[in-house]
């Protein structure tokens, strides 16, 4: 049973006694949460049975067009733009339309394998936007549509060193 429903049960069960709860105590020790509810007649506790899911974390590095390398880490599920945004990694204008596929500023260049292996090609909106950038390549992608595998971790991508914003291409 999950630790929600558990939890839930228990609560429920305590409330109906004839003194109200007077102290719920949560632990974590790191791998596993205990939940404890308390009155003058009664000790309850609850504990999960699995360990938490510890989100895998990924590493990226973005090489700016000087040779400056930058690493930073993020969680499997995350898009290179939330890495970039939640490491306030300092790329100019990086993800100005945040990841609404309305820009083209958060334009990167992948390597060659790398790009083969994504499961996803690009959209018709994102190759419209890649229209629109400087540098283009033929490994250009918008970091905003790659998400992170555990596959990419350690993964290298290229920063143009000039980025152009579709949003205000007439």
């Amino acid at each position: 049973m999950a630790l929600l429903q558990k939890l839930h049960l228990l609560s429920k069960h305590m409330s109906k006694s004839p003194v109200s709860c007077i102290m719920r105590n949560y632990a974590f020790n790191g791998t596993r949460a205990t939940y404890c509810v308390q009155n003058r007649f009664q000790t309850r506790s609850t504990c999960t049975t699995q360990p938490f899911y510890k989100e895998h974390e990924v590493k990226v590095i973005f090489v700016r067009a000087n040779g400056e390398r930058i690493e930073a880490n993020g969680k499997v599920g995350d898009t290179l733009l939330d890495i970039v945004i939640n490491n306030e990694i300092d790329l100019d204008g990086f993800g100005a339309c945040q990841g609404t596929v309305t820009c083209s500023t958060c334009h990167l260049i992948l390597p060659k394998e790398v790009y083969d292996s994504l499961p996803e090609k690009p959209s018709t909106d994102e190759t419209d936007m890649l229209d629109l950038v400087h540098e283009l390549a033929d490994t250009s992608r918008l970091g905003c549509q790659i998400t992170m595998t555990k596959d990419l971790d350690g993964l290298e991508v290229f920063v143009p060193c000039s980025i152009n914003d579709a949003r205000s291409v007439d």
